[in-house]
């Protein structure tokens, strides 16, 4: 997810995770490394249940956790792969009123209702309406607003829990929108994380920190997350007795979010499958461009000839 409301230097190594809880949340945590010239604010489209109020979402500091992703990844160990609380729901009787804000480690945290609460904000965190927009299936989207505290750097991890309207579905948000720009498609370093007890009922053995689960489009990890994160210290976000599965965007994809459903058959994004398949991607690619070399080479030595 790129979507910042003034222009941005870069944005690399962004990692995200997510998981539903049985009372009808998700949590979220989203870290990436940036640099901006400017004063500037990452949003995240939430898919809310509806009506939804200021206090829909539940801000979770994870200042103390900073490792909270690096250890998520510990628990795909590198093995040289073959081959290559509570939400109130009603109707907000502020509207005229500033947005609550809530300090939050390196970030200042707002979280807007509705699209048409951009107002209640101030004007230089906010992505202007006429860009949302452009793009489909937001008017009904709440949002997750923070300010950085920093021009650059890699942030401690955002963390929220919200109530969502996906009962069997977990929400990425990875839409990219700069300085009111939207793209068709876009560059993705992504590293997405969920847990999920279907997910974890449907995968297999562990084979390879490379090799994705038929059954899931995801790689899972070696043990249960309690041997490889510090549960105690991520405020209820992550569950010890589960596995976590991850998968990685690194290339141009489609600009989208990213829901996966936690039933039927393997993930899929962009109409490619993330299953069985995905590791032989780079190798076909490797192929195609050999040929594209050797026909090339042969057509240079029949006009050199001619």
């Amino acid at each position: 997810m790129c979507c910042f409301a003034q222009p941005v230097l870069s944005v690399t190594d962004t990692n995200l995770f997510a998981r539903l809880t049985e009372t009808g949340t998700q949590f979220l945590a989203y870290q990436m490394k940036f640099s901006s010239k400017q004063q500037n604010a990452m949003i995240l489209p939430l898919p809310v249940e509806n009506p939804s109020a200021e206090d829909g979402v539940r801000f979770i500091s994870l200042k103390k956790y900073k490792d909270f992703f690096k250890d998520l990844n510990n628990g795909f160990p590198y093995k040289e792969p073959p081959g290559v609380n509570r939400f109130a729901a009603r109707e907000s009787r502020f509207v005229d009123q500033k947005l609550v804000v809530h300090d939050i480690g390196d970030f200042i945290a707002s979280f807007v209702p509705t699209i048409n609460d951009f107002s209640r904000l101030d004007s230089q965190f906010v992505i202007p309406k006429e860009s949302w927009n452009k793009i489909s299936g937001y008017s009904d989207f709440g949002f997750a607003v923070f300010q950085l505290k920093k021009l650059s750097g890699t942030t401690h991890p955002m963390a929220m829990e919200f109530k969502t309207r996906h009962k069997d579905e977990i929400f990425f948000p990875t839409v990219h929108i700069h300085d009111g720009q939207v793209h068709k498609r876009e560059k993705f370093d992504h590293t997405l994380y969920l847990q999920s007890k279907e997910f974890d009922e449907r995968v297999g053995q562990y084979r390879n920190r490379h090799l994705t689960d038929s059954n899931t489009g995801f790689v899972r990890s070696k043990n249960r997350a309690n041997r490889f994160c510090k549960v105690e210290k991520s405020s209820g976000l992550i569950t010890g007795k589960q596995l976590v599965h991850r998968i990685e965007m690194k290339g141009v994809f489609q600009n989208k979010d990213v829901v996966a459903s936690l039933s039927g058959g393997p993930f899929k994004f962009s109409g490619l499958s993330f299953g069985k398949y995905w590791p032989m991607l780079p190798f076909a690619s490797c192929v195609a461009g050999l040929a594209w070399i050797f026909n090339r080479r042969e057509e240079l030595q029949l006009k050199n000839k001619t």
